[in-house]
């Protein structure tokens, strides 16, 4: 197929990527003898559109799919989209401007899977426009058959082993949502607030038999009294105190110990206890344990067997226990709390302070501790073993490891798999209502909801009295059983696809979500199979959308330009050379510049093609004979051995960016800055002696640069490829520069000696151009003469031979636009001489004398 004169990228890219679909070029064949490598893909979570930081991360992920396919490797590179869950509720309910309560279970979940359906359409839509290599016959849903089923089952077995189990517990609890959460849900925002110093005076009792001198008398109504000084930022929970704790090294408050102090508003009586937990540098050094403000105060109740009073319920408003307050959401019964403490003189100051508080990652909401029921999967009592797993795979940029290992060195909760919404994969449970027994399915019964169901046999105690269990799982639950369900790990469909998949080669991913998707899918692998999931993790970085400005979001309005757009406007390669432009775990800031720069080469690229097309044929392929080569074809050649060495190295090791930059230098300074204009004399010159070594060089170098270019630049050079290399006889299964092998090192072009040659003429062509530049000259214009001496090295040898210099006199005249070249010992006095970086002394003639 000849080159059109101009490259359209719409309209090539849009065919381009329906061709490689029909004839099935990015198959995964396992039965071919190849080695496999297999990626666990990232499923995007359905919770709204996709912006231009998916662009640049699941790019990187196609990078090194299509470089390992160029390398021999069957790849198995699936899609799967995470869309149960509590994302998906909370943008159904966005989108349609209902409530999941409202409506009602069964037609909140019928809603949620056709806006599901719609998004995944507009997803896949997307990634075959931004070019992903993707075999669109494995995709998955987390919702789908095959995840619940493979869900479901994996928490059977947690409980089976003993690593799963339910307790009433305090939990982490989201007001908004209305849900349980995970410790790896949380976030850290920092707000203003304010330190409200209450007082708190000591109940009747005896007096102290001597008292510090520390302790402090305090104003009671109309009475003085005894008691101590606490400050809080949460006075909503005065009602649920239950003690007041102290360091036990702090002095000021030794006589007090044991004592017990009155709830100021609420009036119940108050132990004073010591924990080193207590920070006497903390407001007074005295804090109130209120069940519960935040996990100190969890941890203190459970440790000291303290009562358990619940101020708050799960909708975030003050429950009977206190009072008058009851039934007032949060923010407004501090507000109400602290204007009664102020009428009845309980405060005694008050000072603005910044707290950093922890939220809920999906919609900023501070979180609360409410005791509940809930289902929780082990991890304290394995923190060794997840860290010994973590670090048995090998992380790309070895960096990231530290942020496994630091989130699982400082876990305090196990993780908690309960959800308190209807869209989500549901416990196969139910509990025998007379027994209380927790009745497991059957597996032949998955997947099921229990709501719908009922077990397949009576309970033991013979009893067929049950209650459903109507939370859903989390949905990391089952994300992290990717490998399972987009391997078929059950063998519904391909009886051997997990064996020749698993452990998978790569798992490519964000570094936020290293706590989540990387920690709980190596926990459960741990768990289920006694292995690590992968061999390597690559984290890509965040899409920024301005200097400051972090993570682009679909919830902050997904960047300055959509996905859509920007692809529309500068071509699909243009966004993914934007991708490229910095390596694994490195952030980038959408750069239109940059996306700039990529249309530029992009067309560049169709440039040199269409300049080579007009002597190159792709039925007539030319061997390569050294014997016939200039030096500027040895030195192009030699450039380009180099070339295919450092890209294979760094896409080895995962660093595209640098693969890329090493490409494109070669591209723009070598092959078409100074190459191209130096044999474009010969070329054109249909009886040159030396043409038919510019031909050999030139259909070596430029598919090799094009194969080099292709993981990056997936469009533009399959259509130069294609209508240059690919003869009209060839199997149109195999026509693609994607199922191409890989460029290979040729040693017998591989001379280091071409390369430093070929250095110095493109020096001297370098200080021409400068020459014209500076004289402005066009660089097209005519050189009377152009005179060369080289001098001699160091160690008293000619830098090189005579008949090297005089070999490269045609390709100097090529690129110089010298009508004559000259070699001579000395410069010519009557020239002016060019100051030169190199063992070479240039001097220059414009006009003939």
């Amino acid at each position: 197929m000849p080159l059109a004169k101009r490259y359209d990228p719409k309209e090539a890219e849009l065919r381009l990527a329906l061709d490689w679909q029909a004839r099935g070029v990015y198959k995964f064949l396992p039965g071919r003898d190849r080695p496999v490598y297999s990626i666990d893909s990232p499923p995007p979570t359905v919770s709204g559109h996709l912006h231009l930081g998916h662009c640049y991360s699941y790019s990187h992920t196609d990078f090194m799919a299509r470089f390992w396919r160029m390398n021999g490797y069957e790849v198995f590179y699936p899609m799967g989209f995470d869309d149960n869950g509590l994302p998906t509720e909370r943008l159904v309910e966005k989108r349609l401007g209902i409530s999941a309560a409202q409506v009602g279970r069964t037609a909140f979940i019928q809603k949620c899977l056709e806006i599901s359906q719609q998004a995944e359409s507009d997803y896949r839509a997307l990634w075959q426009r931004l070019g992903l290599s993707i075999d669109w016959r494995y995709t998955y849903r987390t919702i789908d058959q095959r995840a619940r089923r493979i869900s479901q089952l994996s928490f059977i077995d947690l409980v089976r082993k003993g690593l799963a189990y339910r307790q009433e517990a305090p939990a982490i609890w989201c007001p908004e949502c209305r849900t349980a959460l995970a410790q790896a849900d949380l976030n850290d925002m920092e707000r203003e607030s304010e330190f409200v110093t209450l007082r708190f005076p000591l109940t009747p009792s005896p007096s102290p038999s001597g008292r510090g001198e520390n302790s402090i008398p305090l104003p009671v109504g109309e009475d003085r009294g005894e008691g101590l000084f606490i400050a809080t930022t949460r006075p909503e929970l005065l009602p649920a105190c239950v003690a007041v704790f102290v360091h036990p090294e702090d002095i000021r408050y030794r006589e007090w110990i044991g004592k017990h102090l009155k709830v100021p508003l609420f009036g119940q009586e108050v132990p004073i206890l010591t924990d080193p937990a207590a920070d006497p540098k903390k407001g007074t050094g005295a804090v109130m344990c209120c069940t519960f403000g935040d996990a100190a105060d969890v941890a203190w109740q459970r440790t000291h067997h303290l009562p358990l009073i619940q101020a708050l319920d799960g909708q975030g408003r003050m429950t009977p226990v206190s009072g008058q307050f009851a039934g007032l959401p949060i923010s407004e019964a501090r507000r109400q709390i602290k204007e009664a403490l102020a009428d009845q003189d309980l405060i005694d100051g008050r000072q603005p302070t910044r707290q950093t508080i922890r939220v809920h990652e999906r919609c900023d909401t501070p979180v609360e501790y409410i005791s509940a029921l809930q289902w929780f999967i082990r991890l304290l009592d394995y923190k060794q073993s997840l860290l010994e797993a973590g670090n048995q795979v090998k992380w790309r940029p070895e960096h990231m490891e530290k942020r496994y290992t630091d989130w699982v060195e400082n876990l305090n909760w196990d993780w908690c798999i309960s959800r308190q919404r209807f869209y989500g994969v549901p416990f196969p449970v139910w509990y025998c209502q007379d027994c209380g027994a927790v009745i497991l399915a059957e597996e032949a019964q998955l997947p099921l909801d229990p709501t719908e169901q009922q077990p397949g046999r009576p309970c033991a105690c013979g009893s067929t009295r049950f209650q459903p269990e109507t939370d859903v799982m989390d949905t990391w639950a089952t994300s992290s059983l990717s490998p399972q369900i987009v391997g078929d790990w059950l063998k519904e469909e391909q009886a051997d696809l997990y064996e020749v998949v698993f452990p998978f080669s790569l798992r490519p991913q964000a570094h936020e979500i290293i706590r989540t998707w990387t920690f709980y899918t190596i926990a459960k692998s741990l768990y289920h199979f006694g292995e690590q999931p992968w061999k390597e993790v690559m984290i890509s970085g965040w899409g920024i959308a301005g200097e400051g400005m972090g993570k682009i979001s679909k919830s902050r309005g997904g960047g300055p330009m959509s996905p859509m757009e920007m692809i529309e406007l500068y071509s699909a390669d243009a966004v993914r050379y934007w991708a490229a432009s910095t390596g694994p775990g490195k952030d980038s800031v959408i750069s239109e510049e940059k996306v700039q720069n990529g249309a530029r080469l992009v067309t560049k690229l169709w440039n040199v093609a269409q300049f080579s097309a007009r002597f190159l044929r792709p039925d007539t392929p030319i061997e390569v004979n050294p014997q016939l080569f200039t030096p500027a074809d040895r030195w192009i050649l030699a450039r380009l051995q180099q070339v295919i060495r450092h890209t294979k190295d760094q896409f080895e090791n995962y660093d595209y960016a640098s693969a890329k930059s090493e490409v494109e230098d070669f591209f723009w300074r070598d092959l078409a800055d100074n190459y191209l204009e130096m044999c474009k004399l010969r070329l054109y010159d249909l009886d040159h002696p030396q043409r038919s070594g510019a031909l050999q060089a030139l259909q070596r170098v430029l598919p090799d640069t094009l194969k080099l270019f292709a993981p990056i630049l997936p469009f533009v050079t399959e259509e130069i490829y294609q209508g240059l290399f690919v003869p009209d006889t060839a199997d149109p299964g195999s026509a693609s520069i994607h199922t191409s092998p890989w460029p290979r090192i040729d040693p017998r072009l591989d001379d280091k000696q071409a390369d430093e040659f070929g250095m110095l003429l493109v020096q001297v062509a370098s200080a021409v151009r400068r020459y014209k530049s500076e004289h402005n000259l066009p660089l097209s214009s005519e050189l009377a003469r152009l005179h060369l001496a080289p001098e001699n090295t160091p160690e008293g040898r000619s830098t090189w031979s005579e008949t090297k210099w005089r070999s490269a006199i045609p390709d100097l005249k090529g690129v110089t636009r010298a009508r004559r070249v000259e070699l001579a010992a000395d410069p010519d006095p009557a020239m002016e001489i060019l100051p030169m970086d190199s063992a070479i002394r240039l001097s220059i003639q414009v006009d003939e004398p």
